[in-house]
């Protein structure tokens, strides 16, 4: 009967192999669970990471905004006073030229008034008229000579037409002031305020920027009363209206004529000035 050893020898050691091979199998499940296990801790890990630097960076930049915004408040803030500081300095500055063209008004008007006084009917006019009229044969007339105080009461009408344009100039109603004494001009041609008439409407016509009539009417002044006290004034304000409208060259002519024609008088002193700023 064949000896039964080897086959328990081979049995056991099957056995021994299926036991090993069994070990090695289950050892290498749990390797492979435990590493699954630390890669899905791991992915968790890197997920939280995620979130938290997103959340870092969104408040990040919700930071930045609102520090923009903040900057751009103040910088508003800072433009608005900016802006109130410069009207309140515009309104200064509006109330000063309003002063000084109101002082300066009245600074003309009283210097017209003056040599009105100035140029009033000499005393010795009607005494000349008499003497000249008693020298004279006696001729029969339907128009006797005037008297003084008919000169008088001729003078006070004329003045009182051309205060109108005066008053109208003085208040800032430059285009009444015009009318005014376009009517003057008319009804007294040949009265002696006529220039002053034409020079103060010409400066109105200035003030309104119509610069071609206040060229018309300081002209008409000049061609025809070039000895008027008025006349070194007008030459001036024409010069004035050169510069205004660009005309350089006709401008420094216009201050060299009143420097030579009217030396010593106060618009050639005043020429003098203006034309150094002219040659800069």
């Amino acid at each position: 009967m064949p000896s039964r050893k080897p086959f328990h020898f081979l049995r056991a050691a099957l056995l021994i192999s299926l036991a090993a091979f069994s070990l090695n199998a289950t050892a290498s499940l749990f390797d492979d669970e435990e590493a699954r296990r630390d890669i899905r801790n791991l992915r968790a890990q890197i997920e939280q990471q995620n979130r938290d630097s997103e959340a870092r960076v969104q408040k990040i930049e919700d930071s930045i905004k609102n520090l923009g915004i903040i900057q751009l408040l103040n910088q508003i803030d800072q433009l608005n006073a900016e802006i109130a500081k410069l009207r309140g300095q515009v309104e200064v500055m509006s109330n000063l030229d309003e002063q000084l063209t109101k002082r300066q008004r009245d600074f003309y008007l009283d210097i017209d008034t003056r040599l009105r006084k100035l140029e009033g009917v000499p005393a010795d006019a009607s005494a000349g008229a008499s003497s000249s009229s008693a020298a004279a044969p006696a001729v029969a007339s339907s128009s006797p000579p005037a008297t003084a105080s008919q000169i008088a009461a001729s003078r006070a009408k004329e003045d009182a037409v051309y205060d109108v344009g005066s008053n109208a100039f003085k208040r800032g109603d430059y285009a009444a002031a015009i009318r005014a004494f376009q009517t003057f001009i008319k009804d007294y041609p040949n009265g002696q305020l006529v220039s002053n008439a034409h020079y103060w409407m010409g400066i109105s016509y200035f003030n309104l920027r119509d610069y071609a009539n206040a060229r018309g009417a300081q002209d008409a002044l000049l061609r025809q009363f070039p000895d008027s006290a008025k006349a070194p004034d007008a030459l001036l304000a024409m010069a004035s209206i050169y510069l205004e409208i660009g005309d350089n060259g006709s401008a420094r002519n216009a201050l060299e004529d009143v420097i030579a024609k009217y030396p010593a008088s106060e618009a050639a002193t005043k020429a003098r000035t203006r034309l150094l700023a002219v040659r800069r």
